[in-house]
Order: C-alpha cells, then sequence, then structure tokens
C-alpha cells in the first residue's frame, strides 16, 4: 500500500514538472519572441536645414530690429526671431557683410547642410539658413539663458549663481558636446573656436555648443580668436581642445583671457606648484575637497601645456570630466 501511495505521489511530480515547464516554455516564447524590424518609413529621420527666404527672415526679426539682438561675435549678430506664425522662438546669426562678400563663391548652404545633421544634448542645432545677395543668414535653436562667458565675466552676481557644481556640469557638457563634434560625426566637424561666449546655458545649465564648423566663413580672420588657439595656423581638433583648456581655466579661476595669453602663462605655474588655492575663483567658497578641482586643473593643464601631438583628445578629455561631474554633482 505504502508503495503504491509512493508511485502515486511520483507520477504526480512528473506531471507538475511537465506542466510547469510547458507554461514556462510558452511564457519565454512570448516574452522573448522578436519584435518585428522597422522599415526605413518608420525610423527616426535627420531632417537637414531649411530653406527659408529672407522675406521669411526679415518679418521673424522685425527687419532685423536692433531691439531682437542677442549676441554679437567675430562671425556677425544673432538676433531673437519669431517664425512660423509665432510658434517657433529661434536665434537668427548675420554674417557680417564683409565676410559674405570674401565667401561669395563659397557653397554656404552645402556646409550649414551638413552641420544641422549634427543633433546632441549639448549642442545648439542648425535648424536653417537663407542667403541671398549680400546675405547669409543661420537660423540655430534658441537657448533661453545667456553665455558662460556673461555669467563669468560680464554679470557681476554670475559668478555666484555659477557655483563649484554648476561650474564642473557645464565644463563636463561642454566636453560631451565637442566629443560628439570630433568623433560621434561624420565627417568629423572641427569648432574653430571655443570660448566661453560660444557655450550656452539653458534654464537648467545645462551646456550647449554654438557656432560650430564655422570657421569656413573666416578662415583668414584672427579677431577673437587670440588667445583661444595655439602658435600654429589653421583650425583643427587640436586647437579645439586647446580653446576648451584656456575655457575650463577661465571656470577654475574666474579670469578673463586675453589676446596676450595671460592666463595660461598666469595659470600654468600655479598648477605646476600645486598652488591651487591662489587659482580658484576668490568669489566662490574655496571647497573643501580639492581633489576634484585639483584633477579639473590638471586635465587644463594637459590642453594648453602640451604640443599638437602631445594634447589628449576630447574624447579623453570627456572622460576625466564625466568621471569628476559623477563625484561632485551626484
Amino acid at each position: 500500500m505504502n508503495q503504491t501511495h509512493a508511485h502515486i505521489a511520483y507520477y504526480f511530480v512528473l506531471v507538475s514538472l511537465s506542466i510547469s515547464l510547458i507554461v514556462l516554455t510558452i511564457f519565454l516564447y512570448r516574452f522573448c519572441k522578436k519584435k518585428p524590424v522597422e522599415s526605413e518609413e518608420t525610423l527616426p529621420i535627420k531632417l537637414c536645414a531649411r530653406a527659408y527666404l529672407l522675406t521669411d527672415i526679415d518679418a521673424a526679426t522685425d527687419g532685423f530690429n536692433h531691439r531682437r539682438i542677442v549676441g554679437q561675435g567675430r562671425l556677425g549678430t544673432v538676433y531673437a526671431g519669431v517664425l512660423e506664425e509665432g510658434e517657433v522662438v529661434v536665434a537668427v546669426k548675420r554674417i557680417l557683410s564683409r565676410l559674405v562678400l570674401s565667401n561669395a563663391g563659397f557653397r554656404f548652404s552645402t556646409m550649414i547642410k551638413s552641420l544641422s545633421f549634427a543633433q546632441h544634448p549639448h549642442i545648439v542645432p542648425i535648424i536653417g539658413y537663407s542667403e541671398a545677395p549680400g546675405e547669409r543668414i543661420i537660423v540655430m535653436e534658441f537657448v533661453g539663458m545667456a553665455s558662460l562667458d556673461f555669467y563669468l565675466h560680464q554679470n557681476p552676481d554670475g559668478a555666484t549663481l555659477l557655483d563649484w557644481s554648476n561650474r564642473l556640469k557645464i565644463a563636463a557638457g561642454a566636453a560631451r558636446g565637442l566629443e560628439y563634434l570630433h568623433e560621434g560625426m561624420t565627417p568629423n566637424i572641427v569648432h574653430g573656436c571655443v570660448k566661453a561666449s560660444n557655450i550656452l546655458i539653458d534654464v537648467k545649465f545645462c551646456a550647449r555648443v554654438s557656432d560650430y564648423g564655422l570657421s569656413f566663413l573666416a578662415s583668414q580672420e584672427k579677431k577673437g580668436l587670440m588667445g583661444y588657439v595655439d602658435d600654429e595656423a589653421g583650425a583643427c581638433k587640436e586647437n579645439d581642445v586647446y580653446g576648451f583648456g584656456v575655457l575650463l581655466l577661465e571656470i577654475l579661476s574666474g579670469r578673463l583671457e586675453s589676446e596676450e595669453k595671460l592666463l595660461v602663462k598666469w595659470a600654468l605655474p600655479l598648477i605646476k606648484d600645486m598652488r591651487f588655492s591662489e587659482l580658484l575663483d576668490p568669489r566662490l567658497v574655496i571647497p573643501s575637497d580639492l581633489n576634484p578641482f585639483v584633477r579639473l586643473a590638471k586635465a587644463a593643464s594637459a590642453c594648453v601645456g602640451n604640443s599638437r601631438k602631445s594634447r589628449p583628445s576630447m574624447g579623453q578629455v570627456a572622460a576625466i570630466l564625466n568621471s569628476l561631474e559623477m563625484e561632485v554633482c551626484f
């Protein structure tokens, strides 16, 4: 009798296990079933820059009204514009007329379309352009706050708004944006003018790199570049790295670079001698843990203190800053 009960129990266990395996197999099949591949029509498409009529741009900026000016630089003047029946706020860069004349035969629209394929959280997208006799216009996404240059050097209260945590966040974000341009785009994009006025900051203190790839408009124009490039000629990735190193020194010290490269000459000996309390912006309280800023300063030194061959890539710099951001900001 006991043997009969044992057999029954044994077969009951086998049946239960079999049912469980069947149920599990059905579940796994449904869970792991491969999703159908999306057709090319359903995949997101990166649209290149749209061509606008000059009359549309004129209307969007109220005839390039001076009250609409939000920035001026070595390439031209930037206006706040409103397109498409008041629904889209944009930044409109009107290229200087002398640069338009000197590049009259250049394929402006082709270059802008190529640059407009760049899409990244830490760059300002190019969404359109306009060209007419004597006019070259670039239409970009409007970033709601000012440049890093404004906060560090122009706004009396700006430095305190940018505490050490925000400064490190901005530096890391800008590095990721430049890394994307250098290594994530095909063909790679050289910025050509990396400096604080070309790093915009949105409402969440997120860095957005602007004016990238536009050096073709002013290949011989040195105004506004001196102090942010090395002594060798030509726009290249290595010069972008140099400019980013200067940018890091400005973030650390709060000092403005000059055409004589006084900031670099002043900062490098302090970094070499480990005199970091003298290097850091005196408008902010010296942080209790100096280690992240020591590493940031050494990264800046590697960018500006080495020859082109010995400089780190933007990918290497971004990796260092990403690590520092995780340590300090989270």
